[in-house]
C-alpha cells in the first residue's frame, strides 16, 4: 500500500510542477545577448493584450533538420508566448502539404511556397515547402510568409503582435520640401516605423507650420536650402514643446569625380545660434568601411576592396536608452559636432569615432588607391557624430533634438540596398525615446550583429600581443588534454600499484 501510495505522491508533484512551470519559465541564459530569453518589452505587450492573438503556423513536414529546428524553436517561442499572455496567444500547427484545399488556404493566407535544398543520399534536391505564419486579432491580420532559420523570431512576432495590438497610432512628420529622400528609399525606417507610429509626410515649404498633432518631426538629409520662414516653423515646433530628429550632411563625397563636397543648407547657421557647430568637415576613422575600385594588373581587370576612412564604422556609444544593444553604427561622410552652447541647454553625447580618429578639409579630393593613411591623419580621438540638445531651444518650452552628423546613414537608397540594421536601429531609437515610448528600444536591437576584433589588437606595435593570444588558443587546449593524461595515467599506475599489495 505504501508503494502505491508514494506513487501518487510523486505522480501528483509531477502534476503540480508541470503546471506551475506552464505558467512560470525559469532558463540559465549564458549568450551575450540573452537571445534565449524573453525580454521585457515582449513581456510587457504579451500581459497587455486586451483581445486574444491567434497564431496559424504553417509547416510543411519531413523537413530538413535545419527547418525543423526552426519548427521547434517556433513552437517552444508560440509556448512561453501563450503561457506569458495567460492564454490570450492561441496557436495551432498546419500542414499545408496535407491536401490541396490546406495548400490553398495557406497560400491564400499570404503563405507563400519557398524551394529548399534537401541532400538524400549525397544528393541535393530541390523540395517545396511552406515556413510561415499569420497572426490574427478580430478582423485585423499580419503575415509572417517566410519564418528564415536563424531569424531573430522574438523581434518578429512581437512587433507583429504590437502592430496589431495598436488601433491608434501615435503620428509621426516625416518633413520634405527640400530635397530629402523618398519614403520609398526609408523604405527600412518606414517599415520599423509602422509598427507603432504612422509616419506622415508634412512638406515644410508649402504647409504653414508643422500641426500640433505632431510630437516628434524627422528631418533627414536635405540637400536645398532654406528660407528664414522654414527655419522659423521650426522653432514654431520647438517652443510648443516639439521635438525633432535631424540627420543632416554638412559635407558629400562625389565618387565620380573622386573629391569631397561642400553642402550649405543653412541648417549649420540655425544650430550655431542654438549652440550648436557642425563643422563642413569630414570625419575619418581607421577603423572604417570599404569601397570597390577597380584595378588592373597586366591584361586582368579585377575589384578590389580598399579601406576607405571616410566611412567611419562607430562602436563607441554613450550608455543611453537610444544606443541600447547598438553595436556598430556604419556611416558615410559624417562631420564632427561640439557644443558651444550656454547653462540654458544641455548637450549629451551619443557618439564618438574611435581612438584614431581625425578631421579632413570639405573640400577634398579623394586618392582611394595611392594614399598611404598614417597615425598623423588620426590626430583627433573621440569626435562627436551623434548626440542630444535639449532645454529652452526655441521660446519658453522645453524640447528637445537629437542630432546625427550624417543624413544618409539610415537611407536605403533609390536601388533598394539594404541599410545596416544597426543603422535604422539607430534612427528608429531616436525617435521611440523622443516620443516617450522606449518599449521595443530594447527587443529592436536585440541580437549578435558583430564581433569585430578590438582596433588596439590589429595596431602593428601589438602584433607580439597578437601572437602571444594566437600561440595560446592554440596551446592551450593541446596542454590540458596532456595534462589530464598524464593524471589519468598516474593514477592508473597507483590504482595498480595498490592492487599488488599484499593487503589489498
Amino acid at each position: 500500500m505504501k508503494k502505491y501510495t508514494n506513487s501518487l505522491i510523486l505522480i501528483g508533484i509531477l502534476i503540480v510542477v508541470n503546471l506551475i512551470s506552464y505558467k512560470y519559465f525559469y532558463r540559465l541564459d549564458m549568450t551575450s545577448d540573452h537571445q534565449f530569453t524573453l525580454s521585457n518589452a515582449t513581456k510587457n505587450i504579451l500581459k497587455s493584450l486586451e483581445d486574444p492573438i491567434t497564431i496559424n503556423a504553417y509547416f510543411s513536414k519531413n523537413l530538413p533538420q535545419e527547418i525543423q529546428k526552426t519548427r521547434e524553436d517556433f513552437r517552444d517561442l508560440l509556448e512561453e508566448y501563450s503561457g506569458i499572455s495567460g492564454g490570450m496567444v492561441e496557436y495551432r500547427f498546419i500542414d499545408p502539404s496535407k491536401d490541396k484545399e490546406t495548400e490553398k488556404e495557406a497560400m491564400q493566407n499570404g503563405i507563400r511556397q519557398v524551394t529548399i535544398n534537401v541532400r538524400e543520399k549525397d544528393q541535393i534536391k530541390k523540395q517545396k515547402a511552406f515556413i510561415g505564419a499569420t497572426i490574427n486579432m478580430d478582423d485585423r491580420k499580419e503575415i509572417l510568409p517566410f519564418i528564415k532559420p536563424g531569424m531573430a523570431m522574438e523581434y518578429e512576432l512581437s512587433t507583429t503582435i504590437k502592430k496589431i495590438a495598436v488601433e491608434n497610432k501615435t503620428p509621426i512628420a516625416i518633413l520634405s520640401g527640400h530635397g530629402e529622400p523618398s519614403m520609398n528609399e526609408l523604405s527600412q525606417v518606414e517599415k520599423s516605423l509602422s509598427i507603432l507610429y504612422s509616419p506622415e509626410i508634412v512638406n515644410l515649404k508649402t504647409e504653414k507650420e508643422i500641426p500640433s498633432k505632431y510630437k516628434v518631426a524627422v528631418m533627414i538629409a536635405p540637400k536645398d536650402s532654406f528660407g528664414v520662414s522654414d527655419f522659423a516653423k521650426l522653432d514654431k515646433f520647438l517652443s510648443d514643446g516639439g521635438n525633432l530628429v535631424l540627420a543632416i550632411n554638412s559635407v558629400d563625397g562625389d565618387f565620380q569625380q573622386s573629391k569631397g563636397i561642400v553642402l550649405n543648407t543653412g541648417i549649420e547657421n540655425w544650430l550655431n545660434r542654438k549652440g550648436l557647430k557642425i563643422e563642413h568637415k569630414f570625419v575619418v576613422d581607421a577603423d572604417c568601411g570599404s569601397v570597390s575600385v577597380q584595378q588592373k594588373q597586366g591584361y586582368f581587370t579585377y575589384i578590389n576592396q580598399v579601406k576607405f576612412p571616410y566611412l567611419p564604422i562607430i562602436r563607441n556609444f554613450a550608455d543611453h536608452p537610444i544606443t541600447k544593444g547598438i553595436e556598430e553604427v556604419v556611416l558615410k561622410f559624417a562631420s564632427p559636432i561640439e557644443f558651444t552652447g550656454d547653462s540654458s541647454t544641455v548637450f549629451t553625447t551619443l557618439a564618438n569615432t574611435s581612438k584614431k580618429s581625425g578631421i579632413v578639409p570639405g573640400n577634398t579630393y579623394f586618392d582611394v588607391t595611392n594614399k598611404n593613411w598614417s597615425s598623423a591623419d588620426f590626430n583627433k580621438p573621440n569626435i562627436t557624430v551623434a548626440g542630444i540638445l535639449e532645454g529652452k531651444l526655441a521660446g519658453d518650452n522645453d524640447s528637445k533634438m537629437v542630432i546625427f552628423s550624417d543624413g544618409d546613414f539610415a537611407v536605403t537608397g533609390s536601388n533598394r540596398q539594404q541599410q545596416n540594421k544597426n543603422n535604422i536601429s539607430f534612427l528608429v531609437n531616436a525617435i521611440d525615446w523622443l516620443g516617450d515610448d522606449t518599449g521595443l528600444i530594447e527587443l529592436r536591437t536585440k541580437g549578435v550583429v558583430s564581433r569585430p576584433i578590438k582596433q588596439e589588437f590589429l595596431d602593428d606595435e601589438a602584433s607580439s600581443k597578437r601572437s602571444m593570444i594566437k600561440y595560446l588558443n592554440f596551446g592551450l587546449p593541446i596542454f590540458l588534454v596532456i595534462l589530464i593524461g598524464l593524471f589519468l595515467m598516474q593514477r592508473k599506475k597507483a590504482i595498480k600499484i595498490k592492487r599488488m599489495q599484499e593487503e589489498y
